[in-house]
């Protein structure tokens, strides 16, 4: 493979397990980040969701500074915030303030869709047709993190003049459209929701118009990954997974299941179609497997990054897995170098 080999990033949701609490989430997710950062991973992003039982991060900024604060180096950032549940004042506070806490590290993912259901977004006190005003909430939130002018009436304080880059995330080619439009770099979701990935690339670098933040386009892919010892065994640790998909499914998200033998003794065909729908750019299986999985996954997009993310039962599985694909990608480095 030729040139330097692509970084590879984590995005947490914070999964809080069966038989846990959301402390043991956000304590577990603090020690992935940690080792995360010894292992290489460029960035650890946390991911907005609202009245989903098996997810501790609802209060992104919050778990940000939460693992910004027990780091170092690695970039931490949101995966993202959806921008339409709240005002882009409230969130160029935010995360002017993160930047101020941590300079140089923090980075600004914006989501379009609400991150929850109807009922959570009334709860949340959000307009239903809040999306819509999306493109102009970014150039808002762009222009809070301006410096400020003489005369300028509404400052974002924390906010003005830090620098926090932003990034677009999406799974349609609306996101890919506004992104390159804006100069922006982009993250693609398809680690659930796949199919138009190719298309939405070739939209993105299609129509990149150079910004002040970005002079070329710059693409982040979103990947299932889940690797252990031998093949049988991430396959056994990816149902559960595979079950936290089909709960969504059926209606009924909760917390994360403890993997189980046979995946279709619990799952109908129908959830089993739509579940392999959504995770059919999963890369499962020993690190012989993941290697030659993402090495596909690299040249087929020619991806600039891959976020890898999962949920899995066990927290030392969960390590072992991202240790194992921290040493996948080494060795995809040496090999691209050779």
């Amino acid at each position: 493979m030729p040139g330097a080999m692509i970084p590879f990033s984590i995005l947490d949701l914070c999964p809080i397990c069966e038989g846990g609490t959301a402390a043991d989430a956000l304590r577990d997710s603090l020690d992935l980040a940690q080792r995360a950062e010894a292992w290489g991973y460029r960035r650890y992003w946390l991911a907005e969701h609202h009245g989903m039982p098996g997810i501790a991060s609802a209060a992104t900024a919050v778990v940000i500074g939460h693992i910004a604060a027990g780091t170092r180096t690695i970039r931490v950032g949101s995966g993202g915030v959806m921008l339409p549940n709240h005002s882009p004042l409230v969130i160029a506070e935010q995360f002017g303030t993160l930047a101020a806490l941590f300079p140089g590290r923090i980075d600004l993912g914006l989501g379009r869709a609400p991150g929850a259901d109807q009922l959570t977004i009334h709860a949340l006190r959000r307009d239903p047709q809040a999306a819509e005003s999306f493109p102009d909430d970014v150039a808002e939130l762009q222009a809070y993190f301006k410096p400020a002018v003489v005369g300028q009436r509404m400052i974002a304080v924390p906010g003005a003049g830090a620098q926090v880059p932003l990034w677009l995330l999406g799974s349609s080619l609306f996101s890919a459209r506004l992104a390159a439009r804006m100069g922006l770099p982009f993250a693609f979701a398809a680690h659930f929701a796949p199919a138009d990935l190719n298309e939405a690339l070739a939209v993105y670098r299609d129509g990149f118009v150079p910004s002040a933040q970005l002079a070329q386009p710059y693409a982040m892919v979103g990947v299932n990954v889940l690797v252990a010892d031998s093949d049988a065994e991430a396959r056994r640790l990816f149902t559960s997974q595979q079950q936290a998909f089909a709960n969504l499914l059926r209606g009924a998200p909760g917390r994360v299941p403890p993997p189980v033998a046979d995946i279709d003794a619990v799952w109908s065909p129908a959830e089993r179609a739509g579940a392999q729908r959504m995770l059919a750019y999963a890369v499962i299986g020993s690190p012989a497997t993941i290697a030659d999985g993402l090495r596909q996954r690299i040249t087929a997009t020619g991806a600039d990054e891959l976020m890898l993310t999962g949920h899995v039962f066990a927290h030392a599985a969960r390590l072992r897995s991202y240790e194992l694909a921290a040493d996948v990608r080494e060795r995809l480095a040496t090999a691209s170098r050779a």
